[in-house]
């Protein structure tokens, strides 16, 4: 059980990866707290959790709202005691260039991806460090370290998510509290860009990536088990791009 004696909070979890991240980290022996705006099918997930023998519980989180956060940050500590684990998964995506992206739409995107992640990463780390450590999983983007030819907003609000990871990995390594970011690909969720999902434009669209495919979210899961779990004790401050080498080659 990889995630043995792990408190988790999982944000985005009603759906995509934050779903499959949320159920993995449990069934590895993680108490989960899942954690979105949608309240139906986050219960579903954590409901189906409880059914399979784990431990969870929904807590509705909109994560731009601070007083939201310290809601769920309490609401997890009462219910598990702790929390060492934080994934800041929550994203949405616009596909505006940046001529066409209005102050609103970059303000909505900012506020999800990069100020949502600051905040939980905010007031979870205090926790983090009543316990002795903890580890924070951003999700990013390729689009944070590359750029995009779409999405004005997209790719800067997930660059800017993975320069507060290196910011905190630098700042609180000194409390064992370890901070990485994991930027996908094209991956097989509700996200997924037309393009990529129409045959006639999904080979055109896929041809930057040396694996020729898309991914499933359990794919992405499996790097935030890595990033969150012990196995990744002397790991902090790195950017795993889990895109089918897309940006590494």
């Amino acid at each position: 059980m990889r995630m043995e004696g792990k408190v988790a909070i999982v944000t985005g979890a009603a759906s995509g990866i934050g779903k499959v991240i949320a159920s993995l980290f449990a069934g590895e022996g993680a108490c989960v707290t899942v954690a979105d705006i949608n309240a139906e099918d986050g219960h579903k997930v954590s409901n189906d959790i409880v059914n399979r023998g784990g431990k969870s519980i929904f807590v509705c989180l909109d994560v731009t709202d601070e007083e939201n956060w310290k809601n769920v940050v309490a609401v997890t500590v009462k219910e598990f005691r702790k929390v060492n684990v934080l994934v800041n998964n929550a994203g949405i995506y616009r596909s505006e260039v940046v001529h066409e992206t209005s102050l609103e739409t970059w303000q909505q995107v900012m506020a999800v991806n990069s100020t949502g992640a600051f905040l939980g990463s905010k007031h979870v780390i205090p926790e983090m460090k009543k316990d002795g450590g903890g580890s924070i999983v951003n999700m990013s983007s390729g689009a944070g370290i590359v750029g995009n030819d779409n999405g004005g907003a997209y790719g800067p609000s997930k660059g800017a998510s993975r320069i507060l990871t290196k910011a905190t990995a630098a700042q609180y390594g000194k409390f064992n509290i370890r901070a990485n970011s994991i930027h996908p690909g094209p991956i097989d969720t509700p996200m997924l860009t037309p393009n990529l999902r129409d045959p006639e434009t999904q080979s055109e669209a896929l041809a930057p990536i040396p694996l020729g495919r898309i991914a499933q979210p359990l794919e992405v899961a499996l790097g935030a088990l890595y990033l969150a779990s012990d196995d990744s004790s002397y790991v902090t401050g790195v950017e795993l791009p889990i895109d089918g080498g897309r940006v590494n080659v």
